[in-house]
């Protein structure tokens, strides 16, 4: 399946926290397929993410004390063009129901949830086994580079 198959019917895509990076550090393992993804944001889809992507994201820049590195992910995930979704008591607790059926951990059930309440289509991540296989199901596109998913709500 092409990444345009994937995203086709998309409007609204969270962004987990790794293709971020990514993205921003230009990860050469990844850097094409992520480019093809952020090229559609661009263009024809809204990027949705949340404090946690932002957070986990800055967390190594900030560690190597990096701080062009830190405000190129603020610039990437602070753009107007992109929906910050606040984490809240709605989400946090769609977040433990899915805990508890999903058995998914805590950041990955926050993550799906605020997607689920923002009413994304499609979820972009690289934990495909942790989320997708227990959530999704079948709805998973799993490109030619392990690592990459891209799940339809």
């Amino acid at each position: 399946m092409k990444i345009s198959d994937a995203l086709n019917g998309v409007s609204h895509l969270f962004l987990d926290t790794a293709p971020v990076i990514y993205f921003v550090e230009r990860n050469p393992q990844f850097v094409d397929l992520i480019d093809q993804i952020f090229e559609r944001l661009d263009n024809d889809i809204t990027a949705v993410t949340s404090g946690i992507t932002l957070s986990e994201c800055l967390v190594g820049a900030m560690r190597l004390g990096l701080a062009d590195l830190e405000q190129a992910f603020v610039d990437v995930l602070q753009q107007d063009e992109v929906v910050f979704v606040e984490i809240n008591a709605v989400i946090a607790r769609e977040a433990a129901r899915m805990r508890v059926r999903y058995n998914l951990q805590l950041p990955d059930a926050l993550q799906v949830a605020a997607a689920l309440m923002a009413s994304c289509e499609a979820f972009l991540t690289t934990e495909v086994q942790e989320v997708a296989e227990k959530f999704c199901q079948a709805n998973c596109y799993n490109p030619a580079v392990p690592g990459i998913g891209i799940m339809k709500c």
